[in-house]
């Protein structure tokens, strides 16, 4: 009988037994990059409505909620009192056209008068000027009776754009006041298609751009509007796809970050206000890129590695630096050059520097 340290001894069928695993090679293509934000979306136009003139609230002449055209009637403000206002100005300015024309008149008389010497050059400038005055205040009523015209027409509200319209903050029979910047807010009105994502990228994220654009890689989103797809909490596909529209001019110096804004075309305005969402933008330039199955990939404390079948047929372990997922496989940045065999499996059974031979080996 064959003690244990025989049984382990070097040569011995027990000591030299392969343990057999799984392997594959790792796949090498060409690609591109792809980032992912959180951010919102927001009404790429917002409006509060509020009352150019003050008065008793009249009527409400709209749904809540519902879909408004530019120019709909939503609030009337009694009339009343500007339709009162308004007469009296158009009352003032017939007075005014009568002076003016009996000035006019007196002018003439003046005139012929002058001519013949009846009368001195200093009363004949005063019937001149009278008449210039006449006709002055003639102007100034007649602004007034614009004035009180249009007024009139903001006793009723319409809305200054197309969109979706809120409740309304304010009941029928209210006091409200209005033409200034304390004027009461009666609802706001958003925009939805186009609607806008709002999203903030980090300083290391904003110069990595930065350098692309520079390397002629990726161009700035600045001045290219660079396609974005966007999917929502319930969604695990970017269906929703728009461009860059916008990137702020400076960090924000209290977080650090840069604020990025997309657009994109929302029929049927499902895509509502508020709402969050899931970026993706690209992130580099077209690269050979190596990836490897992410399951793989194994942990020790801060370092990720892989393990592989070396030259001798024994396990060793390669420190690598992974990027971001692709599918099911994830992007290797250094560590790898495509041409190892990559254990893929029985973790359990292996150790580094046991003999082991491959059981598959799978090109993908």
């Amino acid at each position: 009988m064959l003690s244990l340290c025989a049984l382990l001894a070097p040569g011995t069928a027990l000591a030299q037994e392969a343990v057999e695993v799984p392997v594959s090679r790792p796949e090498k293509r060409e690609l591109v990059e792809y980032d992912e934000y959180t951010g919102r979306f927001e009404a790429i136009r917002r409006v509060e409505v509020r009352a150019r003139v003050g008065g008793f609230l009249e009527e409400l002449a709209y749904q809540e909620g519902q879909i408004v055209e530019e120019g709909t009637l939503l609030f009337v403000i009694d009339r009343r009192p500007f339709q009162i206002a308004l007469d009296a100005a158009r009352a003032e300015l017939a007075e005014a056209i009568a002076l003016r024309d009996l000035a006019r008149l007196e002018v003439g008389r003046s005139k012929k008068l002058l001519a013949s010497r009846t009368i001195p050059q200093d009363q004949y400038d005063e019937v001149f000027a009278a008449q210039q005055s006449a006709t002055a205040q003639v102007a100034n009523r007649e602004a007034a009776v614009a004035r009180a015209a249009l007024e009139l027409e903001w006793t009723e509200v319409r809305a200054p754009i197309a969109g979706r319209i809120g409740e309304h903050l304010v009941d029928e029979g209210n006091l409200i006041s209005g033409g200034n910047a304390e004027a009461t807010l009666l609802t706001t009105i958003v925009q939805e298609d186009p609607i806008y994502f709002v999203f903030e990228v980090s300083e290391a994220a904003f110069l990595k751009y930065t350098r692309l654009n520079e390397s002629g890689a990726r161009p700035t989103s600045r001045t290219t509007p660079n396609a974005v797809a966007i999917k929502l909490l319930d969604e695990d596909d970017f269906i929703h796809h728009g461009v860059m529209d916008f990137v702020d001019n400076e960090l924000d110096s209290s977080s650090g970050t840069l604020e990025g804004r997309a657009v994109l075309a929302n029929p049927g305005a499902f895509l509502q206000p508020g709402v969050f969402g899931r970026l993706r933008l690209q992130g580099s330039g077209l690269y050979d890129a190596i990836l490897v199955p992410d399951h793989a990939i194994q942990f020790d404390q801060s370092r990720q590695f892989v393990f592989l079948i070396d030259d001798e047929g024994r396990v060793a372990r390669r420190f690598i630096e992974p990027g971001p997922v692709v599918g099911d496989k994830r992007i290797i940045r250094s560590g790898l050059d495509g041409s190892e065999q990559l254990i893929e499996g029985a973790y359990h059974r292996i150790r580094v520097g046991d003999a082991v031979r491959a059981k598959t080996e799978r090109a993908d």
